[in-house]
Parts: structure tokens; C-alpha cells; sequence
């Protein structure tokens, strides 16, 4: 069951910070973008004029998918290439092409994603507002006809607001990561690993272990104007349901205490702990848990916390002096 959110928990970054992120569960917000200008009109033709009142003429990157894939972008069969083609256009051009080529029958599916804002159409972030989300965090554009986006997850707190067409969320925790067959992490289709059971048929002999995450899915459909919020690190299937659709997001770091980010620690874990033995790997766990994931609580709450140095919460001098350490750690210091 996917949530609402609670009372109160959109006026502001805090309260939504408090009530919505924080417990690290999708929640939908029916209507929260619908007072923006290019939902004014009701349709299609309000968004498009948008789009290009603000077209900055720059070269976007287009995928390019033909008709034998369904519009399911992916890997090829060998997962050596993918099933569709990139190119570059410029932004208006590519608009056109999509807008016009809607309605014919076997179009290439075309899809320009990950569009910056700031790039692509200045000054148009100011007419994409929404007051839960951080002033600061710039919205990004997701142009194209039908298509499936495979399930994939982000390294960042996402809002996802449809602006025209439908999409089709189809969620999963972080915790069902080893049911749902997680393909290679440095080739990709763009950027983030992706699930490669998921959108398979019951009982594919490949995806055992599949049968036990396909009952947790979470599946919602959003309208123009409706949002959801997407927690770090849940994996999400995106269907975008019409002849032409355009999603807006914004992403950012919620809970960020400094630069680092949690992907890069893992990252360094791979180099340092997962080819080491079994027991040792047992041990290390215990360490981490005891330090960074602290199920019993802090780990130095025994002490007043004046004597809890370098793990001291919340404290910018105490994050400079681990950060500090740690790269003398890496430099052999």
C-alpha cells in the first residue's frame, strides 16, 4: 500500500523532510503540481508551449527505440549492447519529431530523459515549484512517447510529478534486491544498475527467486499534476501511458550531513571487505553495525557526549575530522 501524505507535511522542505521522508516510504500526492502554469490549460498544448517558451536550442541526447523492442528499453540479448540506439538533436527538433510521429502507426519510440532544467529550458524551474522541496534542488525533464523504463533504483530522495500523459510506478523496498536479479553495476543503460527479473513471466526458470519479490510490488498510477515521492534506494519500473508524455523531477540528499555520500562507502567496501573470508566478512559486519548502522542505539551512549569525540552527532568540525582521516587513510598515511 502505497501512502498519502500526513497533514501538513507539504507546506514546507521540514515538514515534509519530517513526515514524509524520513520513515522511507513512498508516498503519492494527488494534485501537488497542478497549480503549475503549464497545467493551467488542461491538455497537451499547454505543456508544449511551456517547453518551448523556454527552449535554450542546446543538443539533447534521444533514445531511439524501434518497434520490435514495445518501447521496453534494455539490454540486448547477450547484455553485451542494449535494444535501442542514442543520438543527439537539438531539444526543439526532438520535441517535434515526438510530437508528430505520436500518431503513426509503428513509430519508433522516441525519449529524451534526465533533461537539467537550467540547461535545457532556463527559467523555467521557476514556473516548476512545488514548497516541500528545497529551493535550491533544480527540476529535471523526461520527454517521450510510450515506453518502459527498466526497474532501477536512485542514490537520491526522488519527487516524480506528471505533467502530461500517465505513468505507472511499480515499486520495490531496498531489501528485495536479492530477489530481483540485479544485472551488472558498471554497465548500464543509464547510470544505475537495473533489475533484470523484473517484467518477466511467472516462473521464468532464470528468476527463481523472483516469485518471492513479485508479491511486494507497490503499483500506482499518477495523473497530470500528481506526484510521488520515491525514497532513496527503492526500486522503481516506470510505464509512461500515453501518445505523448512528460514527467518533471527533482532530486536531492534529504539526510546529506556533508559531500560524501553512502554509495561511495560501499563502493570502497567492495575494494576492502567482500573478497575477504566469509568469517572475516562476519566480523566486519558486526563492526559496522556496531558503528554506522547501530541497531542498539548510539554506540558511545554510555558516555556524556562531550567524551564522544570523533563521533560526536551532528557536528560539521567531527564530519571534517573523519572526512580528514579518511583520506590520510587513503593516501597510506
Amino acid at each position: 500500500m502505497i501512502l498519502s501524505p500526513p497533514a501538513n507535511a507539504l507546506t514546507d522542505p521540514e515538514s515534509f523532510r519530517a513526515s514524509v521522508m524520513a520513515p522511507h516510504k513512498p508516498v503519492v500526492m494527488r494534485g501537488a503540481a497542478r497549480h503549475w502554469p503549464m497545467l493551467a490549460g488542461g491538455g497537451l498544448e499547454g505543456v508544449v508551449e511551456q517547453l518551448l517558451q523556454f527552449d535554450a536550442g542546446k543538443a539533447a541526447e534521444v533514445f531511439v527505440g524501434y518497434p520490435a523492442i514495445g518501447a521496453r528499453y534494455n539490454y540486448d540479448a547477450g547484455l553485451t549492447g542494449f535494444n535501442f540506439d542514442r543520438t543527439m538533436m537539438p531539444f526543439g527538433e526532438a520535441l517535434a519529431r515526438i510530437l508528430s510521429s505520436a500518431s503513426e502507426p509503428d513509430h519508433a519510440s522516441l525519449y529524451m530523459g534526465s533533461l537539467a532544467a537550467e540547461l535545457y529550458l532556463p527559467g523555467i524551474e521557476q514556473t516548476t515549484r512545488l514548497p516541500f522541496v528545497p529551493a535550491a534542488v533544480k527540476p529535471r525533464f523526461w520527454i517521450g512517447h510510450s515506453s518502459t523504463v527498466a526497474c532501477h533504483y536512485d542514490t537520491m530522495d526522488n519527487v516524480a510529478c506528471v505533467v502530461a500523459g500517465r505513468r505507472r510506478f511499480t515499486l520495490f523496498p531496498p531489501d528485495a534486491i536479492r530477489d530481483l536479479y540485479v544485472g551488472p553495476i558498471d554497465h548500464t543503460l543509464a547510470g544505475q544498475p537495473i533489475s533484470l527479473a523484473v517484467g518477466s513471466e511467472p516462473g521464468d526458470p532464470r528468476y527463481p527467486r523472483f516469485a518471492e519479490a513479485r508479491d511486494r510490488a507497490l503499483v500506482v498510477e499518477l495523473e497530470p499534476g500528481d506526484a510521488l515521492y520515491v525514497p532513496k534506494l527503492w526500486w522503481h519500473q516506470v510505464e509512461a501511458i500515453g501518445e505523448v508524455n512528460v514527467l518533471v523531477n527533482f532530486w536531492w540528499d534529504g539526510f546529506a550531513t556533508g559531500p560524501d555520500r553512502p554509495y561511495t562507502a560501499m563502493m570502497l567496501a567492495l575494494l576492502a571487505i567482500a573478497e575477504r573470508p566469509s568469517a572475516e566478512r562476519q566480523a566486519w559486519r558486526a563492526w559496522f553495525d556496531h558503528y554506522v548502522f547501530r541497531p542498539d542505539g548510539h554506540p558511545l551512549a554510555f558516555l556524556p557526549p562531550e567524551r564522544h569525540g570523533i563521533l560526536g552527532a551532528g557536528s560539521k568540525e567531527n564530519h571534517g575530522r573523519i572526512r580528514t582521516l579518511v583520506m590520510r587513510l587513503l593516501r597510506g598515511g
